[in-house]
């Protein structure tokens, strides 16, 4: 029988080959053999999707493929995380998720909103360009601990520290851990503009969001 490593490169190899239909009969066999449904995810639908991303920024992706990929990976999601045990009750910490104003870009934000819930997060989804305004007023609304913030656009990166700066104003800023991400933001871009945190991919969005936990 083909071992756990061995599924996870086909897993990751399907994702990138953009085969959306073959992926959910290989996880189930997957899963037939007794092996964990979580790692399958983080090591190897993930895993996949990641590369997908860096096909994508080099350009021999175009945004069709993205989307094919994407479904790729959802579908095989599907099938192991009906063998996974909720987080319902266990919940770590509650945030609020959005692509910044301007930007319409979302698939990175998706992934990372899929991994933290994974990791026990309730994550509050706001979609792509939202107003400034709103990941307050939903952070307010739903308790958050976290506001995270992406964008892969340097034209609305700006928004990312205005939104600080209501927080500031509003005198909420000490109330909420900000986390930012995507493709042309870098640490020194969070420290400049005051974020706590910031995380270049998915699974490290997961133990940077960790290791506030009980701060």
């Amino acid at each position: 029988m083909p071992s756990k490593e061995e599924y996870f490169d086909k897993m990751a190899q399907m994702v990138i080959d953009e085969e959306d239909e073959e992926i959910a009969d290989l996880c189930r066999a997957y899963l037939a053999e007794g092996y964990d449904p979580e790692e399958a995810i983080f090591k190897g639908l993930i895993k996949g999707m990641n590369e997908v991303g860096k096909l994508f920024e080099e350009e021999e992706y175009y945004i069709s493929d993205l989307l094919i990929c994407s479904d790729a990976m959802y579908n095989g999601i599907d099938v192991l995380t009906e063998k996974m045990e909720s987080h319902q009750e266990k919940t770590l910490a509650t945030a609020v998720i959005g692509v910044v104003e301007g930007d319409t870009h979302d698939i990175g934000k998706n992934l990372v909103k899929l991994m933290l819930e994974i990791a026990g997060f309730k994550m509050i989804d706001l979609g792509k360009d939202v107003p400034c305004e709103k990941f307050i007023d939903e952070a307010l609304a739903n308790d958050a601990k976290f506001i995270m913030m992406s964008t892969l656009m340097t034209t609305t990166m700006e928004n990312m520290k205005k939104v600080i700066d209501m927080l500031k104003e509003r005198g909420l800023r000490d109330k909420f851990i900000v986390m930012i991400g995507g493709g042309p933001v870098s640490k020194s871009f969070a420290q400049k503009i005051g974020a706590d945190a910031y995380s270049e991919n998915a699974t490290e969005a997961v133990k940077v969001a960790k290791s506030f936990i009980g701060k």
